[in-house]
């Protein structure tokens, strides 16, 4: 019993304009910075909200990223 074996296709890869990426690169960029912002600086010197319920949610991840809280 022999089987037949075919190579496979060529795998074609479409090319993605800048134009569509742009607009994603902008908002992950944007988000990664409020979220660097709430690890690192919120509930210290400049911190928007009062009170430590940013900080306790965060509080881990400042640790784990080596910011100093306390």
């Amino acid at each position: 019993m022999s089987q037949a074996v075919s190579a496979p296709l060529p795998l074609s890869v479409p090319a993605i304009p800048v134009r569509q990426i742009l607009p994603w690169a902008v908002f992950a960029g944007l988000l990664f910075l409020l979220v660097t912002y709430f690890v690192s600086t919120e509930q210290a010197a400049l911190s928007i909200f009062d009170g430590m319920s940013v900080h306790e949610l965060v509080h881990d991840g400042r640790h784990l990223l080596g910011f100093p809280c306390h």
